[in-house]
């Protein structure tokens, strides 16, 4: 498993890193268990979870009892500022985050968090308020660094001209969704993170499963997928628009004797602003396809080939 450098930091993050939003949550322990360590022995050391992942805890939970020993051989990832009880709001207040970090610490069983992103904008709390906090998570060492998810592009560039007017640490990485499905983070995100010589970390790089192949136009969905489980996902996805999308992907993919996988991550690993490309996981089974996906690396003769397909 090759690794790349996270934007400015000296961390080398694994081009394949794990989704674990599922743990705790549609996977339970034993099979949290048997991913996890799939993925360290694939060589993923890059864990992305978050405080409300699986049921608000069970994910960080889950992980901190299976990691162990092995905590030292990851970079783990969580994230604050999703509601976490019913009727809060998306909170990134000092006094909001000086407790989220304490509570995802004692769940995850660790002194440290290796990247710990605000979960969502939060127009209540000034950008200087959740950067002066999170400045101090990092100087006190219960953070080695910290990322932006959900952001957009405007909102990530205030934030790095705040950081540098203050002195604080900035943000090193921001995690946006980014598929050959939906692309929206070319517009704005991608040129805003080049210009500061930020890492992109991508998640649904799959479209939530409409690049794995396993959906079909004319089938119904499968109980067990996660279409079948949020049917809002579904909708948004199994749009005649994506199936035509689709259609020319595959034909793209049998010319050229590739997977779907394959070229799902490959696309996205071709692009020099991202960093590792979150996967989530259910099986190890899907694990190990995932690892041999990323192996194949695309040239920019063959990105512009399919830029051109989806153009």
């Amino acid at each position: 498993m090759k690794t790349r450098a996270l934007g400015p930091s000296g961390l080398q993050v694994s081009e394949l890193g794990l989704g674990c939003n599922n743990f705790g949550g549609r996977v339970d322990e034993a099979r949290t268990r048997s991913v996890v360590h799939a993925a360290l022995d694939a060589g993923i050391n890059f864990f992305d979870t978050a405080d409300s992942y699986g049921n608000k805890g069970g994910s960080e939970t889950l992980l901190g009892k299976i990691l162990g020993e092995r905590r030292k051989d990851v970079i783990l990832a969580t994230k604050f500022g999703s509601a976490m009880r019913e009727g809060a709001r998306r909170d990134a207040s000092r006094r909001y985050i000086m407790q989220a970090v304490e509570a995802s610490l004692a769940r995850l069983g660790t002194d440290w968090i290796d990247v710990y992103y605000m979960h969502w904008p939060d127009p209540l709390t000034p950008m200087e308020e959740t950067l002066r906090a999170l400045d101090d998570l990092v100087r006190s060492g219960k953070v080695r660094y910290i990322g932006a998810c959900n952001l957009a592009a405007w909102q990530v560039v205030d934030a790095e001209w705040i950081a540098h007017e203050l002195g604080t640490h900035r943000f090193i990485c921001a995690q946006n969704e980014y598929s050959l499905i939906d692309r929206d983070a070319e517009r704005e995100m991608l040129p805003a993170l080049h210009a500061h010589g930020l890492s992109l970390v991508p998640y649904f790089p799959l479209a939530s499963g409409l690049l794995t192949g396993k959906y079909r136009r004319d089938q119904e969905v499968p109980e067990d997928s996660r279409f079948a489980q949020w049917k809002e996902l579904g909708d948004r996805y199994r749009t005649e628009a994506n199936w035509k999308r689709l259609e020319k992907l595959r034909a793209w993919c049998s010319d050229h004797g590739r997977s779907l996988l394959e070229l799902a991550f490959a696309w996205l690993l071709a692009h020099p602003e991202v960093a590792s490309v979150i996967a989530g996981a259910t099986r190890p089974e899907q694990i190990e396809s995932n690892a041999r996906a990323v192996q194949w690396q695309m040239d920019a003769a063959l990105r512009a080939e399919v830029d051109a397909l989806l153009a």
